[in-house]
């Protein structure tokens, strides 16, 4: 603790007297100051036990002491001295009245007590004090590295939250909660999940510190790992600001944790190539192979259905969406306890995860969030060419290619029709005309009918019309004349008209569904 106007009334050779403000000795003192002019408060910090002898001061003008107390109180100055047997014999009394009235504590200083003793002993309790806290950071450095080759990242904030008097939490890159020290801390930390995100969107180290007098607790937010996006993020909560030693104690942990951080880093990299030698053997239709490398690191997922996600993105900030997504799907399979291969490709990113787990639906989930931004007005198309995914449907270790390619599929869709994200059952379950929005598709179409609107366009019969209801009737002649209102002779002539037109026989299938196709086309513009 600090040293105190009470620890100073205490000291046995101060030998100081109590005259006013008895009820606030237990007021920190961070240093003692001597000063006789009339104003000193330009000069004070506050905080301080001011020294004065009233060498230019009228202390029997009771009106100029209760300017000068409360001018004092207003610069945040803690305590006054005052020496007598030098300009007075004892205490004025306007003076003690001044002090006693704005609450501020007046020492009266004997004559034989220099004010030097009391700056020294305020110098040596700040000392003594700041000795205390350091000794207490190291043994507080010395348990946290303990426990830290002993428990873990857990043991690391259990022993913080003991030397802080509050609580301590480890968020993951994604902003989830992973460990929390009191157990109890796990429901108060997972509140703070937007604070973490908004720390984690600063270059690194950043901190920040939410909450206050009026909340429940003061709460700084730390961010852990060397690279340029945070790894990882650290949670203190207090009921006041932390002192010397416990900022001692959060330092620490900050650097153990980040160490922690940095080596899981390494080691997610060395499963990573393992995972990538993985996913090409499969790919390569060599699941046996697969299995023997994945060993007990991706056996499990190779044992159950799992699904192909194939994420990709243009340049400029989608590649940052990788990374999210890959940090995304990675933190909810870490939760749930559940294996997944994720396989950075250059700007493509290639995850297998188990059908129906936690990662598939991380990404699903976050994909749809992109969605959501990418629609809002101000959003504008300037994503366009961002982040798009496809997943495969659920598949086995034997056809793990086809999936691949399945996967790549419904990239392809995606990205065509300005999505983030397509499944490929939606596309076996759906309809093909949403594909016709092709830029390449309408072209196509656009060529093969334009003879066709030409001679519509003077007027000398309706040929589109009638090919379309013609077509739609499966070529029954008498059903798509009375469609049109005209005799099916007339519909017969403007068939041969079509056939003539276009070069082409309607008898061949082929020339049938491309130009129902190509009507189709047409008609989405």
């Amino acid at each position: 603790m600090p040293p105190t106007l009470a620890s100073l009334v205490n000291h046995s050779a101060l030998k100081l007297t109590v005259r006013a403000g008895e009820d606030h000795l237990d007021v920190p003192v961070r240093w003692a100051h001597v000063s006789e002019l009339a104003d000193p408060v330009p000069y004070m910090e506050g905080g301080e036990l001011l020294l004065i002898t009233a060498l230019k001061l009228d202390a029997e003008d009771r009106e100029a002491m209760r300017r000068y107390v409360r001018r004092l109180v207003g610069a945040g100055v803690v305590g006054l001295g005052f020496a007598v047997g030098v300009n007075y014999d004892e205490t004025p009394e306007p003076l003690v009245d001044a002090c006693a009235q704005e609450g501020l504590p007046l020492l009266e200083v004997p004559r034989r007590t220099p004010f030097l003793a009391i700056s020294k002993a305020v110098s040596a309790a700040i000392a003594a004090d700041q000795y205390r806290a350091v000794t207490a950071g190291f043994a507080a450095q010395r348990e946290l590295t303990r426990q830290a080759l002993g428990a873990g990242p857990e043991g690391v904030l259990g022993a913080l939250a003991a030397q802080v008097d509050g609580w301590a939490a480890l968020y993951d890159a994604s902003g989830a909660v992973v460990a929390a020290a009191p157990d109890w801390a796990g429901r108060r930390a997972a509140r703070l999940t937007a604070e973490v995100e908004r720390l984690r969107e600063r270059p690194a180290p950043a901190s920040s510190v939410v909450g206050g007098p009026d909340h429940e607790d003061r709460v700084e937010l730390h961010s852990l790992g060397t690279g340029r996006r945070p790894r990882a993020a650290l949670a203190v909560g207090t009921a006041a600001a932390l002192g010397t030693a416990e900022r001692y104690a959060v330092h620490s942990a900050i650097a153990l944790l980040t160490l922690t951080t940095e080596r899981s880093r390494s080691l997610h990299a060395a499963e990573q190539r393992v995972g990538t030698a993985v996913l090409r053997m499969l790919l390569a239709g060599e699941p046996d192979h697969a299995r023997a490398v994945a060993g007990d690191l991706y056996g499990a997922l190779l044992d159950a259905p799992f699904r192909m996600i194939v994420a990709e993105s243009a340049s400029g900030p989608a590649g940052e969406h990788l990374d999210e997504l890959a940090e995304t799907v990675e933190s909810a399979a870490a939760r749930a306890g559940e294996a997944v291969l994720v396989v950075p490709e250059g700007e493509r990113l290639v995850v297998l995860a188990a059908d129906g787990g936690a990662a598939v639906a991380a990404c699903t989930a976050y994909a749809a969030a992109r969605e959501t931004e990418r629609a809002r007005p101000e959003q504008g198309r300037a994503d366009e060419d961002g982040l798009v995914v496809g997943l495969s449907a659920p598949t086995g270790p034997t056809a793990a290619s086809a999936a691949y390619k399945q996967a790549e599929q419904a990239l392809s869709v995606a990205r065509r029709r300005g999505r983030v994200f397509v499944e490929h059952e939606q596309l076996a379950a759906g309809s093909v005309l949403p594909l016709l929005a092709d830029d390449a598709v309408k072209a196509f179409a656009d060529g093969l009918l334009r003879a066709l609107h030409e001679h519509d366009a003077t007027g000398r019969g309706d040929l589109v019309a009638s090919l379309r209801a013609w077509l739609s009737r499966h070529g029954q002649w008498d059903a798509a004349a009375a469609d049109l209102g005209v005799h099916r002779h007339t519909l017969r002539y403007r068939m041969r008209r079509v056939e003539e037109i276009l070069g082409r026989s309607l008898d061949d299938p082929d020339v049938r569904m491309e130009l129902w196709l190509a009507l189709k086309a047409t008609a989405t513009e």
